[in-house]
């Protein structure tokens, strides 16, 4: 509790200076109630007087004869949020986090750390900086073992600081995360390809050739920064560029929530057990398999290859270049790629991300291919992603929560585009263009007639001719 303080108090005080209104509801008082510790159970309910209490709705169906006290408060608070009692649910209860995702709510609940950092994005842009990690040799590492960052690792991994050492002497490298200008390590994820491996206690092999990811931490200090989406946008980078068929880790299903919740999310499946941990694996084939499915599940599932037939609507998107920094930090400008060895190669934004326009089409649909066209200085089209969602919004209390975990616009942005009807772009970045098309280009490749100036769709054709053209 003491690592999360800071954010608590930093969330209580964005709510307060933004008006954000914090509620408990009445299910809670009777869950506090049955805490056997006197003590804490009267400073807990004695803390229920900061909040307004939530008022009792319709009771919750989801209750049946049987079912224990705890389970019927985790629904009762689970059902209010589903009715749109409050905006979201804060809670550090892993438990109610893994029963929010059951009933499809998890991306309404979340920790202090994250929803901190939701509030700051929002509140306080100007303070947020999107991370950058870098890859290192594990030995430039020795001199932090004795942190604090390093001791929560050794209380996962028995015989840590041994391992260590061997993995350094062997050359192994690690993904890691720094918090800002202090040098401190908050996040690491060492890795190593493995060939034809046994991964599970009763002997399945991975075929060929897999990148394993042997410790992914993130610290708390650096929870709800998209770390970790980082380190998987890194992995499939590095797997795609040695051709590894597979990616796999393990991970502790009941002290690792967050990191199983992520790794499902991009296709990671649990194989089976190792030592007491779940091994998850990711299909990450060299070419893109000839598969019949939605093409959205089929990006989760073998990110970066997408579908492209004719099924799939393909569109141009324009956005200013403001918006292309922000929402793109790590574009690099023709001329200006970094080399692979370099430190910052990874310098990174999210996988998952938020564009918001006032355009009138509503005709994106999940896994829909978007190429974004920068426009004014550079004309040129840099991006391609994929459509997760697409929705339509005049309130911005609504956008904001729908693009809450991915969003880099602040709350006088949203407010200020939601006056007239909002287009909301849920979509994962797939790449960017090392040969960006430029709109001349595009006009005599005949994919253009004129300027493109809100969301345009664009034939099968036209995309294949772009398609040829940046890959070459």
């Amino acid at each position: 509790m003491v690592v999360l303080q800071p954010s608590l108090t930093n969330f209580k005080r964005l709510c307060n200076a933004h008006g954000h209104e914090l509620l408990y509801h009445p299910a809670s008082i009777d869950d506090i109630s049955r805490d056997s510790n006197r003590s804490r159970r009267e400073r807990t309910l004695a803390r229920l007087d900061q909040y307004t209490r939530l008022q009792t709705g319709p009771v919750c169906p989801w209750n049946t004869p049987g079912i224990s006290a705890n389970d019927a408060c985790d629904n009762e608070i689970l059902y209010a949020l589903e009715r749109n009692a409050a905006h979201a649910l804060v809670t550090e209860d892993q438990g109610l986090h893994r029963k929010a995702r059951d009933r499809g709510l998890s991306e309404r609940v979340y920790f202090i750390q994250s929803a901190d950092d939701w509030l700051r994005r929002l509140h306080e842009p100007g303070d947020v900086q999107l991370p950058n990690i870098s890859d290192v040799e594990l030995h430039a590492l020795a001199d932090q073992l004795d942190g604090t960052f390093f001791d929560s690792i050794r209380g996962d991994y028995s015989g840590f600081d041994d391992w260590f050492q061997r993995k350094a002497r062997e050359g192994r490298r690690a993904w890691v995360y720094r918090d800002g200008a202090n040098t401190t390590i908050s996040a690491i994820c060492i890795y190593t390809v493995q060939t034809d491996e046994s991964i599970t206690d009763d002997g399945t092999v991975l075929e060929g050739d897999a990148l394993k990811l042997c410790t992914f931490k993130v610290g708390d200090s650096a929870r709800g920064r998209k770390i970790g989406e980082l380190f998987l946008r890194a992995a499939f980078q590095y797997a795609t560029n040695h051709q590894c068929e597979s990616i796999f880790l393990h991970a502790n299903d009941e002290q690792q929530i967050h990191l199983k919740k992520l790794i499902e999310d991009f296709g990671f499946r649990y194989e089976g057990l190792y030592q007491g941990d779940g091994v998850y694996v990711k299909a990450h084939p060299v070419d893109p398999p000839a598969l019949t499915m939605d093409p959205f599940q089929y990006v989760r599932m073998y990110y970066p290859h997408y579908m492209c037939g004719e099924d799939v609507q393909k569109f141009l998107v324009p956005i200013l270049p403001e918006f292309h920094d922000i929402l793109f930090p790590d574009y690099q400008s023709p001329g200006r790629a970094l080399p692979n060895g370099h430190p910052q190669r990874h310098v990174g934004n999210a996988i998952k991300l938020a564009y918001l326009c006032n355009t009138l089409s509503k005709r994106p649909r999940p896994g829909d291919i978007v190429l974004f066209y920068r426009s004014h200085d550079m004309r040129a089209l840099t991006t391609l992603g994929v459509v997760e969602k697409y929705v339509w919004s005049d309130s911005a209390d609504e956008i904001a929560r729908i693009v809450s975990r991915r969003t880099v616009y602040s709350d006088r942005q949203i407010e200020e585009m939601a006056e007239t009807e909002t287009k909301v772009m849920l979509f994962r970045l797939i790449c960017h263009f090392d040969n960006p098309l430029s709109y001349a280009d595009l006009k005599r490749m005949r994919v253009v007639r004129g300027p493109i100036q809100s969301i345009t769709n664009i034939s099968d054709e036209s995309f294949s001719r772009i398609h040829r053209t940046t890959e070459r």
